[in-house]
Order: structure tokens, then C-alpha cells, then sequence
């Protein structure tokens, strides 16, 4: 048995496994271990690696344990199915600052029907009720009532709807807290989530690969249902046939992270032209603006409905993490009815970008 106190390990995707042991005194690293299958030339790096991370406080951030590392070993050494960084990720693990999946109890919360106003701010109340531990981290499937459009939290209000469409068609117009772009969303016309997690998750990750990382249990739900799904950067999800979804992000300044994904089911492009302005010149450089009136990828590439997708979903999430199927609690919808009404339902909130 080890005489080391502390044990993390990391997996590089499409990579060899990083081991770190570690034993820590007065907060400081005081002997280390890294090890695994990796491949790494000249054998003396090895011992440099290790001697890098003495003397490190057992709270140093990913970047100055890539750094250290880094200089340890040189222009000259070979680390191949590794890096620094995957060094960085596996001590970060290890020292508890960084988690896994496995690490964290998930759960599913199903489906529920409930004003987009609501659900924006349930985001904001979920996400952060995990970052102080109120809540289990959680993937929820979204369902509304109304015909809406979600813009992302830095766009022009002006810029992205035409109000004279959005009177035409009853749209009801809200601003989420994450970034990315406006989303139209009639009730049935979308596949829509979100995942509420503590940021140790994504540790020592960019945002360009924290993108792919947490979605990567979508791309074998969709390809569960027929769907040839890839993730292009920074954010979209993409078949072979054009871009079916994208992403955004919102990191907590308490630790919380929320991911937020939206696909296409089934969209009335005639009527998403005439609420957003944006979407015209999208639409147009595609080529069909005349040729349908509904853009539908995920109906049209899986034949299935949307409950038999969200389904799907559920299972593989659940599969792959060991999620529990739960509903929102009352406390937490009454919550998020308080600060829809409080914030997401005001025009001072939805116009904060004029």
C-alpha cells in the first residue's frame, strides 16, 4: 500500500492515464508520485516532474502546476499521450480541487410544463443551489407553454427581434443569464437542456474543450436515435446535414457552472424570419428562405417525437452516470416563479441591452 495521502487520476481523451500521488504537510506538497501508462523520454523527466511539484501549496491553480511542470521537463523531453497539463489535471484531482463524473451523485429532472420565464430563472436558481450545495448536480429537460425567444445575456435587444413580428406571432421575449445567441422557441419545436454542476468538473479545461466535454453524453444519445452528431467549435452541435444545436456557459463566481444546449426539432423558419432579424440573414445565407417553411433535423433524422428523444436522453445520461429520475420540488419552482416575476419577466432585465 502506498505511503502517499492523497490519489487523482486522469484520463486524456484519446490519451494515455496520469496518476498523481501525493502527500501533503502544512498544506504544501511534500513527496510525489506521478505514474501510468503514459510514454515519456528521457526516463530522468520523470524524476523532474515529480521534483517540480515540492513545495507547491496544496491550493495551487491548474495553470502554475502546467507551468511548473512545464519548465521542469524542457524543450528537450518527449511526453507522448501526455502533457503538462494532464499532470496539472490528475494533482488538481488528487489535492480534491478537481472531480470526475463518478465523483458527483446526478440527478434527472424530468419535463415539466412551465412559463419560459421560469424556466430562465430556474437556471439561474439551480445552478446556484449546486454551487452551495443545496442540490444534487442535475441535467433538466426543458418544456414550456408559450411561443418564446430566449436571447443570450450580451445581445442587443433591438438587434435580435423585431418587435412588430414578435406582437404578430404572441412571442414572449426573455433574456437568460448565459451567453451565445438568440434561441426561437415555439412549444414543440426544440430539444432543450440544461446541466447544473460544480466547476471542479471542468477543471483545468478551456472553454473551448469544457464545450464537447460535458456534451459528450449527447452525441451518444443522438447517435442512440439515428443521428450523426459532432461538435464544431466553439459551440455548435452539427450533423453531416448542417448545424442542429449549440451551447452556451455561465460560470458562477460561487463555483457554479450552468450548461445550456438547444437543437432543433421542428422549426417554422417563415415565422422564426419574422421575429428575429438576425435569423433573416441566417436563413438567407442557407438558401432556404423560399424553399420551406420548416427547418425540422431532429424530426426529419430520427423519425421519432420529441418525448421518444428526450427518452433517449434520459436513459443515456442515466446509464452513463447513474442519474436518478426526479421532478422539481415545489420549493424550488416557487422560487423561480419569485425570480421571474423579481427579474427575467421585467423589461428593465430583458432590455438590458437596448
Amino acid at each position: 500500500m502506498s505511503d502517499y495521502t492523497h490519489h487523482g487520476e486522469f484520463k486524456v481523451s484519446g490519451g494515455k492515464l496520469v496518476i498523481a500521488d501525493l502527500t501533503v504537510t502544512e498544506g504544501v506538497v511534500t513527496a510525489a508520485s506521478i505514474n501510468g501508462d503514459f510514454f515519456l523520454e528521457p526516463d530522468e523527466a520523470l524524476a523532474d516532474i515529480n521534483a517540480a511539484l515540492l513545495g507547491l501549496p496544496d491550493d495551487a491553480p491548474h495553470a502554475t502546476i502546467a507551468d511548473q511542470v512545464s519548465a521542469a521537463v524542457g524543450t528537450g523531453a518527449v511526453m507522448f499521450g501526455f502533457d503538462p497539463a494532464a499532470v496539472a489535471t490528475a494533482v488538481r484531482r488528487a489535492l480534491g480541487h478537481a472531480s470526475t463524473w463518478s465523483d458527483h451523485e446526478w440527478e434527472i429532472l424530468e419535463p415539466q410544463p412551465l412559463p419560459i420565464t421560469t424556466q430562465v430563472a430556474l437556471d439561474q436558481i439551480l445552478t446556484e443551489d449546486v454551487a452551495a450545495g443545496r442540490r444534487k448536480p442535475a441535467l433538466r429537460l426543458w418544456q414550456w407553454t408559450e411561443p418564446a425567444v430566449v436571447i443570450g445575456t450580451f445581445q442587443s435587444l433591438a438587434n435580435e427581434v423585431d418587435p412588430a413580428g414578435v406582437e404578430r406571432h404572441g412571442i414572449t421575449v426573455v433574456r437568460r443569464i448565459s451567453g451565445g445567441g438568440a434561441m426561437f422557441m415555439e412549444a414543440d419545436n426544440c430539444v432543450t437542456y440544461s446541466l447544473y454542476l460544480p466547476q471542479s468538473l471542468v477543471d483545468g479545461l478551456s472553454f473551448a474543450e469544457s464545450y464537447p466535454f460535458l456534451d459528450a453524453w449527447t452525441m451518444d444519445a443522438l447517435g442512440r436515435t439515428g443521428v450523426e452528431a459532432f461538435y464544431q467549435p466553439l459551440n455548435d452541435i452539427a450533423t453531416p446535414e448542417g448545424k442542429i444545436g449549440g451551447a452556451a456557459q455561465k460560470r458562477l463566481a460561487n463555483g457554479g457552472l450552468l450548461h445550456h444546449v438547444t437543437m432543433s426539432y421542428d422549426i417554422d423558419a417563415e415565422k422564426m424570419t419574422d421575429v428575429l432579424r438576425i435569423g433573416r440573414e441566417k436563413i438567407r445565407d442557407k438558401g432556404i428562405r423560399s424553399a420551406t417553411k420548416r427547418v425540422d433535423p431532429l424530426r426529419r433524422q430520427t423519425g421519432l417525437s420529441r418525448p421518444e428523444i428526450w427518452e433517449t436522453m434520459m436513459d443515456t445520461f442515466s446509464e452513463r452516470y447513474g442519474a436518478a429520475r426526479v421532478r422539481l420540488t415545489a420549493d424550488e419552482i416557487a422560487r423561480a416563479e419569485a425570480l421571474a416575476e423579481e427579474k427575467f419577466a421585467t423589461p428593465a432585465w430583458t432590455a438590458r441591452v437596448p
